[in-house]
């Protein structure tokens, strides 16, 4: 009997252990769920703080991005439409030509009809206008869809020296313009001894220049041997004493004023070498 309620009393303690495990182990289950949970949220909260103070800078890169492609492809729209067929030069407007003959300029470059207004050989350009020695300088400007505009500035004639063949016109650097057998009216007779480019020559293109419209009509030569020699000879025969280049702008202005006192024809002689104490003779 005692055996027996024993063996009850320990099957019984068994049976209590055996019934308690599942429970703990139910427990801890739902302890690694709610672990496991607040791990997840935890991560979804940090992911969600991240976008959130990064958004700013995702929207920067996505505009970024967008304006980069579609400049690239504007860029790429430009540069096929300027160097495409439509874009060749087909016109060649020379503008200022008054010597030089505008068919012989566009003669010149005509090698360039048909290539695209960016791929034109402006130094090839250069060197065809370079054989007129007419032009001084010019200045190109490309006109889209397919025109060349060339601006020039001719060389302007100051006076007349004498040649084998008769009378050149030259400019104030001393190139010859054109010939004649004739002296061409309207330029004075330039002499200077050394020739052309010399100290000279160079010093009467100076005078030439700054003698105002009324006084150059009045001009029939101008004589200078050296710099500060320079002779004035007038229609009539008065004479001009002009010394030295130096302040001509203002022996100008006294000669003018002269010149409206006194006449040609009047006097012999006008010296505004000394333009603040000129002279009458």
């Amino acid at each position: 009997m005692v055996q027996s309620d024993a063996l009850a009393s320990v099957s019984g303690i068994r049976s209590g252990k055996d019934g308690a495990a599942p429970a703990e182990k139910s427990g801890a289950a739902a302890a690694g769920a709610v672990l496991r949970g607040a791990r997840r949220a935890r991560k979804r909260f940090e992911r969600a703080e991240v976008r959130r103070f990064t958004w700013r800078s995702r929207r920067r890169r996505t505009i970024w991005t967008v304006a980069l492609g579609s400049s690239v492809v504007l860029l790429g729209g430009v540069i096929a439409a300027a160097y495409s067929p439509l874009m060749a030069l087909r016109t060649i407007d020379v503008v200022g030509a008054d010597r030089v003959g505008t068919e012989q300029v566009v003669g010149a470059l005509d090698d360039q009809i048909g290539t695209p207004l960016p791929l034109i050989d402006f130094t090839r350009v250069k060197e065809q206008l370079a054989s007129f020695t007419l032009i001084e300088s010019f200045v190109t400007e490309s006109r889209p869809p397919g025109t060349l505009v060339v601006r020039i500035v001719e060389r302007e004639p100051i006076g007349v020296i004498t040649s084998e063949t008769g009378f050149d016109l030259v400019d104030a650097a001393g190139v010859r313009i054109e010939s004649s057998a004739e002296r061409p009216a309207g330029y004075p007779q330039i002499e200077a001894p050394d020739g052309v480019g010399s100290a000279g020559f160079l010093a009467a293109g100076e005078v030439i220049h700054a003698l105002p419209d009324g006084i150059r009509t009045e001009l029939d030569s101008v004589a200078a041997a050296t710099t500060d020699d320079v002779t004035l000879g007038l229609i009539g025969g008065a004479k001009v004493v002009w010394g030295s280049a130096e302040q001509s702008e203002l022996k100008a202005v006294v000669l003018a004023a002269l010149m409206v006192g006194h006449p040609t024809g009047s006097v012999n002689e006008y010296d505004v070498s000394s333009p603040n104490s000129a002279v009458l003779r």
